[in-house]
């Protein structure tokens, strides 16, 4: 801190030699820098699924592969022109392209690998839209979709799962890249051609386009059924490419291509149980199911429509102002306008000596702008594409209405009732006899505002079941593909949560460079290594690009679990998101957080030239260092800020409503790495900073929350309101001591009863099980007595039968 304050205290002599005007412009951009770019304009970006399909496309392929492109095309041009000389696949019709599809697909079922490999890269070559007879990349995308339509049609995906899994239990394979010292690019190649083909099916298939026929919408949806469900050797896709991750992980299979398995998997999660949109679509359908009252707000149009927040002044900034403070003498205390040390408007008006630390916090003009809403009219405005000066002011609510939960109304009841009366009644939220009038009104809001979750329905559900299991009644289990996926994964579910774990803490940009961690770099590094600094930069490149992808797909991948689960039922989230905690998930996230994430936001870790299908349809331009260095110019990098996003989502999702898991955010001292990510103007990626920052907010202590007024306020404004929550001042600090084993227990063991409950059918209780009570079926049962018991039978006889006296009297009554 002193090394900070020395600098500041030059920084502030050399202020003081220059002239008014100037001094103000010098403070201004040191400000600027050290906001991280408070006064640029919020980032355009648009949160969704995945991103443009082309970009969806060109991220399957490393620069590195870049020269297998033509060797498709060679493979494919040499069985083509010797069964259809002189002819062109985009001139045939559509009896010929399948006759030759099928032909292709025939060449698959040959013994010999080289033949084998050469069939399925000219069956690549076909799903890449055979790119060589196209002139531009909007005929590249009209050929994929067809071909990829085609080609499903044929059966080819379902040959591709079999030899899939051939290679998967190649164990000569498997044994080489063990013994090898470094795994390159070779390793990988039938493993690669095939995820390739694969991913490429299920991306162009799950998107719906306006132009497609009524054939290949019954196309989808037979697929889309298919690959959620047991069909492809016993069990759904996914789960067998969960078994290659653990596979990779476990350090047996090293030259799996871990980022296309991982990118597969991940769309096929999303093609198979549906994006955000159906989850939301999903659950209004499942309330009104349940007859629970409609949802408040469509969430994701509200996050939409949000504008991002100035970041909170760095600690340079703070230590400046006290600096100034102590120096100068008191003069007449003037408002700042905004963040800028000057008024625009007057350069030579006196500074603001009297600003403190609070004050300074608030000042920012993008949040006090607007007025501190006090009821909720209607939902935020999207931005006006206005200048400041120009801004039409609208008037403003709170973004989201209000939540209460049936526990929130008993608790203040019960508090009410000891304070004014002095007994409680339990559960009761009904009876207000001898409360005051105020407390009536109270509770007529808090019930106003009352929400039950699916959620809380499922788990009273549950509790019944478990209380009544002969009463209770069969449970009506609905095999929808979420149902389906997790019971295939539910056995091996703690090893796969581990190894994406892995992996991800292997791909962020904060790990260092351990011998003891995962290699997953295999499908990226060339089998010669760089020789010209040329080809070092653009393997750099090509590396950082490649850990973005992985770090992308497993966030991804995360959520969507997370989401379904907990849809589907509670507890099947709460496996998860328990096993994701014990794996250490939560520090693994904020070690992620804790890096220059505007610069990770704004990496520009791609070469578009080289980018699929421009690179196959556009001559190439002579690639220079000046160029590798200055990028693309864009304002951000999606991938980037869609998995930042997605991480603070599935943060989220495992603390909520956690104490324990609270605290572990506390002790892990995330308030100071979350307060440094709201530095991106992103309103989506700020709420869920925002939300993180609220939960723990009351175990900060007062000073914390002293200097950090101007983040306090932007949760009031942004974060939804649960009434009577008293998470702005700390009054009623947690009097529970934090006893993380025991809360985590209570919640294993309701687990476990779930799990055994619903899918584990051996171990039912023998006390539950029907009872034979049918004489001759009973009789007639063949059992098999010991060999002992049959020698010994005559004695057996004569001490237990012959010799016992028989009271037939009693027998007949």
């Amino acid at each position: 801190m002193d090394g900070v304050g020395l600098s500041a205290n030059n920084k502030q002599k050399q202020n003081q030699m220059l002239p008014n005007k100037m001094r103000g412009e010098f403070t201004r951009n040191q400000r600027k820098d050290s906001e991280g770019l408070s006064d640029a304009p919020d980032l355009e970006f648009e949160y969704s699924d995945s991103d443009k399909w082309t970009v969806e496309l060109s991220e399957l392929y490393s620069y590195t592969e870049g020269p297998e492109f033509l060797l498709n095309r060679k493979c494919f041009e040499e069985d083509f022109h010797t069964h259809m000389p002189d002819q062109k696949w985009t001139e045939l019709d559509s009896v010929q392209h399948r006759a030759h599809a099928m032909r292709l697909l025939d060449g698959l079922d040959v013994i010999g690998r080289e033949r084998r490999l050469k069939v399925a890269r000219a069956i690549l070559y076909m799903a890449q839209g055979t790119f060589g007879e196209c002139s531009s990349e909007m005929e590249v995308q009209h050929w994929m979709r067809y071909n990829v339509f085609l080609l499903l049609d044929v059966g080819a995906f379902t040959a591709l799962v079999e030899l899939l899994n051939m290679e998967i239990d190649n164990s000569a394979a498997c044994s080489s890249a063990v013994r090898k010292p470094a795994i390159s690019l070779a390793d990988s190649t039938d493993l690669r051609v095939l995820l390739n083909i694969m991913y490429l099916m299920v991306e162009t298939i799950q998107r719906e386009e306006a132009t497609d026929s009524p054939e290949w919408r019954t196309i989808r949806e037979t697929f889309k059924s298919e690959l959620g469900s047991p069909l492809y050797n016993h069990e759904p896709v996914s789960v067998m490419l969960f078994g290659m991750v653990t596979k990779f992980c476990s350090g047996h299979a090293p030259h799996f291509p871990m980022k296309k398995v991982l990118l597969l998997l991940w769309k096929t999660i999303l093609f198979t149980l549906g994006g955000f949109e159906q989850l939301q679509c999903c659950k209004v359908s499942k309330r009104v199911a349940l007859g629970l009252p409609p949802l408040p707000e469509d969430s994701i149009r509200v996050v939409r429509s949000m504008r991002a927040a100035s970041p909170p002044a760095s600690a340079s900034d703070l230590i400046e102002q006290q600096q100034r403070r102590a120096r100068r003498e008191h003069k007449a205390l003037i408002k700042q306008d905004n963040l800028d040390a000057f008024n625009e408007k007057d350069p030579y008006k006196a500074d603001d000596t009297r600003e403190d630390e609070e004050e300074n916090d608030d000042n920012d003009n993008s949040l006090e702008a607007e007025p501190f809403p006090l009821e909720r009219d209607e939902v935020m405005p999207p931005p006006i594409p206005h200048p400041p000066s120009e801004r039409v002011c609208f008037p403003k609510g709170l973004p989201w209405a209000p939540k209460v939960r049936e526990k929130d109304i008993e608790n203040f009841l019960e508090s009410s009732r000891s304070k004014f009366i002095g007994y409680t009644l339990g559960n009761d939220t009904d009876t207000v006899v001898g409360l005051p009038r105020p407390i009536h009104e109270s509770i007529k809001t808090l019930k106003q505002h009352k929400y039950v979750s699916i959620a809380e329905v499922q788990i009273a559900k549950e509790e019944e079941y478990q209380k009544t299991p002969l009463s209770g009644g069969e449970e009506e289990l609905e095999l929808c593909a979420t149902e389906l996926l997790y019971q295939g994964i539910l056995p091996s579910l703690p090893q796969y949560m581990i190894a994406l774990l892995k992996i991800l803490l292997a791909a962020a940009p904060t790990s260092k460079a351990k011998t003891d961690s995962i290699n997953i770099l295999a499908d990226v590094l060339p089998e010669e290594m760089p020789t010209t600094v040329l080809q070092s930069m653009k393997l750099g490149v090509d590396v950082n690009r490649h850990k973005e992808i992985i770090v992308k797909a497993i966030s991804a991948i995360l959520l969507l679990l997370l989401k379904h689960f907990k849809l589907n039922h509670v507890y099947q989230f709460e496996y998860m998101a328990q096993h994701l905690v014990f794996a250490n998930c939560i520090p693994l996230i904020l070690k992620f957080f804790n890096q220059n994430i505007m610069s990770y936001i704004t990496a520009k870790n791609s070469i578009s030239a080289l980018d699929f299908p421009h690179c196959v349809v556009h001559e190439l331009p002579e690639l220079t260092a000046e160029s590798l260095e200055a990028g693309d110019n864009n304002q951000f990098c999606w991938r980037n800020l869609f998995s930042c996003i997605n991480l603070l989502r599935i943060l989220n999702k495992l603390t909520k409503w956690k104490h324990s898991r609270t605290m572990m955010l506390v002790v892990f001292k995330s308030a100071p790495i979350l307060k440094r990510a709201l530095k991106v103007k992103q309103a989506m990626m700020q709420l869920y900073v925002l939300k993180l920052l609220k939960v723990q907010t009351k175990y900060l202590g007062r000073q914390w929350r002293k200097s950090n007024m101007k983040t306090m306020s932007a949760i009031y404004q942004k974060v939804r309101h649960r009434l009577n929550d008293d998470w702005a001042y700390g009054n009623d600090l947690d009097a529970r001591p934090w006893d993380f084993q025991a809360e985590e227990c209570a919640l294993r063991a309701n687990i476990e009863r779930f799990n055994s409950r619903r899918y584990d059918k051996n171990q039912s209780n023998p006390e539950f099980l029907p009872v034979d009570n049918c004489l001759q079926s009973v009789l007639g049962q063949r059992i098999d007595l010991p060999e002992d018991f049959q020698m010994n039978y005559d004695l057996w006889l004569e001490r237990e039968v012959f010799s016992k006296p028989i009271s037939w009297e009693e027998l007949l009554q």
